[in-house]
This record gives structure tokens, C-alpha cells and sequence, in this order.
């Protein structure tokens, strides 16, 4: 069983890889694989709503930048995921919603029914806003949302400060094993012959008559 750690931080040392290393120990300890993709600091562009993906039919974004497509093929063999972003005026960053606007649009079939978690580094506020931003793509896949003890989220200015974050790392460390437990639940399930529920065709409501 593999997780696969998202950063949404164009640093790849920073706060939010603070975080994911605290997950990361407690999944290892549980005989869980880890995997990192870093979005990086170059540039990305936003999903403009073609729907060629769709089109296509194969899963991939038409605009292949080197970002988006890749992220979909790994989420294809990651059995589970970590979302980490830091928080820009008390919203996610930009890149990860870009990314991840294009990736759940053109491949979502990879994130699906798999189990999921998001959190947010802070120097001190706007964590809860952008936590639950991410958790919407999350929602919307049908992923179960993986929680811990109190809100997924670490506070400092620096790896260093999160590092004196007791409370915010014994969350992330809940993470990991309630992810462990959950993966490992899963996998008993398929082997006991239970599957994911296959969802009803959509139903697209507009109320604008």
C-alpha cells in the first residue's frame, strides 16, 4: 500500500514538508510506502474549462505541463493521499488549485473512493478555510476523508516552528494512523469480496429557468 503526499508549497522544505514528515513516520511505522510529489515553483496554468479532457476520454489534460499529467499517473498507484498546502491570505495556494482543478476535472477515475486527507500549514491563521477548501475536491471524488484529533493543521513560521508545534504534530501523527487503519480496513474488504459503491449517473440540477 502506497500513500502519496501532494505539496502544494512552491518551497519543497518548507512548513507544509514539516508536516508531511510527521505523517510519513507513522506511516512507514505501519508498514506503509510513501510517496512525494512536489508541485514545485514553476509556472502552472489554470484549467479554462475546454472540457477537451473529456473529449479525449483519457484521462489526461490537454495542456501536458509536465505537472498535471504526471500527478495523474501517480495517483493512479497511490492507494491513499496526503493534500498539504500553506496558506496564502487564508486560502490554499494558487498552484494547488490549479493543479488540482485540472487533475480531479480530466483524471478523476485516479483519486476515487481512495482515502484522503488535507492539511494546512499557518504562520497563524486561515488553516480551517483552506483545509476545507481542499476537501472539497476530495468530497466531490467520493474519497473518504481521512481526520485526525482536532483540525489537520500545523502552525510556525518556519520548519523549525513547526517542529515546536506539539499539538500540531501529534494531529498529523493521528493522521497517519487513522490512514494506515483505513487503508488496511479497505484492503480486508476487497479481500472479504467488498467494493466500492459504484456511484448513480449524475444528475446536473440547474435552477435557472
Amino acid at each position: 500500500m502506497k500513500v502519496l503526499m501532494v505539496n502544494g508549497s512552491a518551497k519543497p522544505n518548507g512548513c507544509t514538508m514539516a508536516a508531511f514528515g510527521e505523517i510519513e513516520r507513522i506511516l512507514k511505522e505501519e508498514g506503509i510506502e510513501v510517496e512525494y510529489f512536489q508541485i514545485g515553483g514553476g509556472a502552472v496554468r489554470d484549467c479554462i474549462g475546454c472540457a477537451a479532457c473529456r473529449k479525449n476520454g483519457n484521462g489526461k489534460c490537454v495542456f501536458d505541463d509536465d505537472v498535471v499529467n504526471r500527478l495523474i499517473d501517480r495517483a493512479k498507484e497511490a492507494d491513499g493521499f496526503v493534500f498539504g498546502t500553506p496558506v496564502y491570505y487564508a486560502h490554499p495556494s494558487g498552484r494547488i488549485l490549479s493543479v488540482l482543478d485540472r487533475a480531479f476535472y480530466a483524471g478523476g477515475k485516479a483519486f476515487q473512493a481512495k482515502p484522503a486527507a488535507a492539511i494546512a500549514s499557518a504562520r497563524r491563521a486561515g488553516t480551517t478555510a483552506s483545509v476545507d477548501v481542499l476537501n472539497k475536491y476530495l468530497m466531490i471524488a467520493r474519497m473518504p476523508i481521512v481526520s485526525s484529533t482536532y483540525w489537520n493543521m500545523v502552525h510556525g513560521n518556519a520548519p523549525e516552528e513547526v517542529m515546536q508545534d506539539a499539538e500540531g504534530l501529534q494531529v498529523m501523527r493521528g493522521i497517519g494512523r487513522n490512514m494506515a487503519w483505513l487503508l488496511k480496513c479497505i484492503a480486508a474488504g476487497k479481500a472479504a469480496g467488498i467494493v466500492a459503491p459504484e456511484p448513480e449517473v449524475q444528475i446536473r440540477t440547474n435552477f435557472i429557468r
